[in-house]
C-alpha cells in the first residue's frame, strides 16, 4: 500500500495550495441607480435589467 515515507512539510504544502483560493464573481455597475450587481443578472435594488424595469418596486 502507498503510505508516506516522511511527513509532508508545512511549507511543502502550502506551497502545493498556492492556487487553491477562491475567485471574485464579476460585478459590475447598474446603469440606472449605479450600485453593483453580477453581470448579466437583474439588480437587486431596483429590478432593472438591459435597460428594462423586470422586477417592479
Amino acid at each position: 500500500m502507498a503510505v508516506p515515507q516522511r511527513r509532508t512539510s508545512k511549507t511543502r504544502r502550502d506551497k502545493r495550495r498556492t492556487h487553491f483560493k477562491l475567485t471574485v464573481p464579476g460585478m459590475v455597475k447598474c446603469d440606472q441607480c449605479g450600485e453593483l450587481k453580477l453581470s448579466h443578472h437583474v439588480c437587486k435594488v431596483c429590478g432593472n435589467y438591459k435597460g428594462r424595469e423586470i422586477v417592479k418596486q
